[in-house]
């Protein structure tokens, strides 16, 4: 496995109507790198967003699709997504404010 940093972890926020609908309850989607464990994902959030604390993490693989350019089949590259819940003494994540 490859040394992964906690600013490596985290590739981008997951902006969906359902995942809109889970930031009321403190839980944030993350794209996240697909070799990141629950604990580095943990680290990352709370390292990376000041205030925060991480009380679960879930995790999802989502292996790449297979597409064809006529006939040549290929696949996309496969990505792990990351749920995050807050405790409910933490504070907000602030990229999702204004969204």
């Amino acid at each position: 496995m490859a040394d992964i940093k906690y600013y490596d972890v985290i590739l981008k926020p997951v902006v969906t109507e359902k995942s809109m609908n889970a930031m009321a309850e403190k839980k944030y989607t993350f794209l996240v790198h697909p070799d990141a464990t629950k604990g580095q994902i943990k680290e990352a959030v709370e390292k990376m967003f000041e205030g925060t604390k991480v009380k679960k993490v879930n995790t999802m693989n989502i292996d790449g699709k297979t597409k064809r350019r006529g006939m040549t089949f290929g696949k996309t590259s496969k990505t792990k997504k990351a749920i995050v819940a807050l405790t409910e003494d933490s504070k907000e994540i602030e990229i999702f404010e204004g969204l």
